[in-house]
This record gives C-alpha cells, structure tokens and sequence, in this order.
C-alpha cells in the first residue's frame, strides 16, 4: 500500500510512518518544514530505501496541497491510505472568559479545515482497488466526545468534535465508492502533545491504527468514532 501521512517527522507521524514502512507499505510523509521533514525521516530513509518519501506540505495552506498533489499527479501516483495526523492543542485549561479566540481559529485552520483540504485535493488519488480498499484515518481524541464533553480545552475539544462530524459525514459519501473513514482516538500517549506523564506510546497506537488499516481488527462498517484498537468511542 501507498500511505499518506500528514506532520509525519515526530510524534504519532513519525511512528505511524516507521510502522508502515517496517510492514513495507510505501509511505508519502507530509510535514511543513522541508529541514525538520529530512532530518526526522532522514534514518527511516536510509533503513528502507525508497518506502519514505518526504512530501513539503502546510496543511493551512491550500496552495501548497495543490502543488503536492499537481507533483503526483504528473507522474501518475496514486495512494491507498490517508492519515490526517496532524494537529495543535492550544489555550489548555483556560476558561471562557479568557479564551484567545485567534487560537480557536488557529486550532480549526489546522484540526478540522487542514484534514478537509487534505481530503478535497488528494480524494482523487485516493483508489478503492487497494490491498484491502481506500482508507482514511482523521486522527480526532476522547476530547471531541459530546457524550463526555467537560470544561476546558475548548479549542482542541471543539475541533475535534467538528472533525468527528466531518468523518462521519465523509463515511456516508464515499461509502458507494469502498472507502472507510474512521476518526481515531489514539490515547494517551508520550508525544508533544500528550507529555512525558502519558501511559501509552506512540509505537503501540500505530500498531494499532496499521492494523485497522491492513484489516487485522474486524471493525463495524456501521462505526466511525473508534480508538486505536478498534473499539467504538462514544460519539
């Protein structure tokens, strides 16, 4: 399989771009800064020579999907896999009154609106003639639970939820087509994002979003919000 990944050079990317490549799918790794890209890819590269190919790209910036895309296009690639990893956790523990709301719209510009840039401009590479069918992957978080919203973290919280209604929306258009769509909640995990404190790792949740993908977990066709395990997530 051909797999997309977007912020691929740390965190939750890095490990979901090293998991597929040691499974020998082909991964195009997305990330903004074409230096920081090279340099997190640069030993994944020389482990699994032409797996990982490192793709400059600003999930704010149509332009730049544009051009990715115009690139694979012109040399006829198409893909298998699109995961939305990509994401910002801003304003934490701050409540309404305090709120930044330029960091409300900086946190959609890159958690809700950048997947669904991503998915405008690569749906038409996207083939359902795949090893198992064409996927996509939002990576979303218990956050955007409504049933266990809380207060705090509106930003993240918000967007995520957004992201959630944009799976689902997406799971019903292209069902016809043979593409699944998952929003995934990864857990808690040892990342930027997620601290030192987390239980969990990123290595262990791609495992078991590579699993989903590939079809070693058996999940409902009828179930968009899932975990990395493949277990329904309350909506």
């Amino acid at each position: 399989m051909k797999i997309l990944v977007t912020g691929a050079n740390r965190g939750l990317g890095l490990a979901l771009t090293t998991e597929s490549a040691i499974r020998g799918h082909k991964v195009v790794a997305a990330g903004r800064n074409s230096i920081a890209l090279r340099d997190g890819l640069k030993p994944l590269m020389d482990k699994y020579p032409g797996q990982v190919k490192p793709v400059t790209l600003d999930v704010t910036n149509e332009s730049s999907i544009q051009s990715a895309v115009k690139t694979m296009k012109e040399t006829e690639q198409t893909i298998d896999v699109i995961i939305n990893n990509s994401g910002v956790l801003t304003e934490r523990e701050k409540d309404i009154e305090h709120l930044n709301i330029d960091e409300v719209h900086r946190t959609f510009d890159v958690n809700l609106y950048g997947p669904m840039r991503i998915v405008k401009y690569f749906l038409p590479l996207l083939s359902n003639q795949s090893f198992q069918r064409g996927t996509i992957i939002n990576i979303s978080s218990e956050a955007g639970s409504y049933v266990n919203a809380y207060g705090g973290d509106y930003p993240y919280a918000l967007s995520k939820h957004a992201l959630n209604m944009f799976s689902q929306q997406l799971r019903h258009y292209l069902k016809e087509r043979g593409i699944r769509v998952f929003a995934v909640h990864p857990g808690w995990i040892k990342t930027d994002m997620g601290g030192e404190q987390a239980p969990g790792t990123p290595e262990e949740t791609a495992t078991g979003i590579l699993d989903i993908i590939e079809g070693k977990r058996a999940v409902s066709s009828d179930v968009t919000f899932i975990n990395f395990r493949g277990e329904a997530m309350q909506p």
